[in-house]
């Protein structure tokens, strides 16, 4: 895997998605960890095709700032472009967008996992 790969994952505001719905502010506008999510979704999807068999990755670090509101009903889309590649750590560049311009921007970090081993580290701490 290089650097370069590029992501684009677009969705539609939904009162589930608001702060006041999931907890993290009290108004009905686009909550700060939905972005987080929609950042991390788009990052996993860009590099998807470029995993062997078995492989999958887990987000391991986000720095991102949410510099502006989204009302419910709004699109937003998240832009990501793969920026690092030091063996199975992987950096993205990312920044998230609605119909009225730039909400969110920063920083993710993704580890490439082979997915049986880290379920069954997973298991053994049950």
């Amino acid at each position: 895997m290089q650097a370069g790969i590029k992501g684009r994952r677009e969705q539609t505001v939904t009162a589930e998605m608001s702060a006041a719905r999931i907890g993290s502010g009290l108004v009905e506008v686009f909550a700060t960890p939905m972005m987080v999510a929609l950042i991390e979704q788009t990052c996993l999807e860009s590099v998807m095709p470029y995993l062997e068999e078995g492989q999958g990755t887990v987000g391991t670090l986000v720095n991102v700032s949410h510099v502006s509101a989204t009302p419910v009903g709004m699109r937003v889309w998240c832009e990501s472009e793969l920026v690092e590649v030091d063996r199975r750590r992987l950096v993205f560049k990312v920044k998230a967008y609605d119909e009225c311009g730039l909400i969110g921007e920063g920083t993710h970090e993704r580890f490439i996992i082979d997915n049986a081993k880290f379920m069954e580290k997973i298991k053994n701490k049950s």
